[in-house]
């Protein structure tokens, strides 16, 4: 899809597979938030308005010196419809893929992703979304955008200075310590989370699980969402629900869910995982 630019930013001219509300609402990021007839993000220190008229979909805040940035986070170069045209042979996907029909993947920042995830275990995304905003204010930096204060996620350098009791006044519970132990351990042994996503899929997933706080579930989540690992297949309840209806049996294992979900769908099992959490948890399964 061709991007181009007009004066507030950025925009995409007949964004075929491209529906905001699939995107944001699908499970994959907690940046994101309702506005207008869109939806705001703040994502990599930069503040977007994105949202569709007559076809186009528009990146307000966008600049032409991002645009392969943005080409590379809505991942704007891959043809969703060949994705959705493959997935559709499967009759039971059929039905979520005809849902979420304007879901795309988005490439998001490793560091960001990973903690973001170790606040979703056990958690509802409302909750998440204020736990990370509250990270974001307390230690990122602040950002003026349409006459309103955004933050950026931190650092790695910036949230070290955390302690485990300013990370439970943000919101984060228990997940705290697993946030405080992570960054910790990220900073003083040097871990290069671009490193870990040149591994395969299964390897990466070793690394991440060395993490406190980080099960099979969140591991893959940070594969999916940041690593462009498309093989890995996160498991949480709503997929639980939905994989155990349709495909196997009520009393199945979240360990036999995942190895049955990559061996259906393949290299494009974490696109299926997409269309059937965000059917799952919309027609409430």
């Amino acid at each position: 899809m061709e991007l181009r630019e007009y004066d507030k930013g950025l925009f995409i001219k007949n964004a075929t597979d491209f529906e905001p509300e699939h995107i944001f609402e699908c499970g994959q990021c907690f940046r994101w938030n309702k506005y207008e007839n869109g939806y705001i993000g703040v994502v990599s220190g930069r503040v977007a308005f994105v949202y569709k008229k007559d076809g186009d979909v528009y990146i307000e805040g966008g600049k032409k010196e991002d645009e392969d940035y943005w080409r590379k986070y809505f991942d704007l170069d891959r043809d969703y419809g060949k994705i959705k045209e493959r997935l559709r042979e499967d009759e039971i996907l059929k039905e979520a893929v005809e849902h979420g029909y304007g879901i795309r993947l988005l490439n998001q920042e490793p560091f960001e992703t990973l903690i973001s995830f170790i606040i979703s275990a056990n958690n509802r995304i409302p909750m998440i979304k204020k736990a990370v905003d509250n990270i974001s204010k307390r230690f990122g930096k602040k950002i003026i955008f349409k006459d309103m204060e955004f933050y950026s996620f931190p650092s790695i350098e910036e949230l070290k200075e955390a302690s485990i009791d300013e990370l439970e006044e943000c919101g984060t519970g228990f997940r705290a310590v697993y946030i405080y132990e992570a960054v910790k351990r990220i900073y003083e042994e040097n871990i290069r989370l671009d490193e870990i996503m040149t591994l395969d899929t299964d390897a990466a997933q070793e690394k991440l699980l060395q993490f406190k706080g980080v099960g099979p579930k969140v591991a893959d989540c940070v594969l999916l969402f940041s690593m462009q690992k498309y093989d890995a297949f996160p498991v949480d309840v709503w997929v639980k629900r939905i994989m155990q209806r349709f495909y196997l049996a009520p009393d199945v294992s979240l360990k036999r869910i995942r190895e049955f979900g990559r061996q259906r769908f393949g290299d494009l099992a974490g696109f299926a995982q997409q269309y059937l959490f965000y059917y799952a948890r919309e027609k409430r399964v």
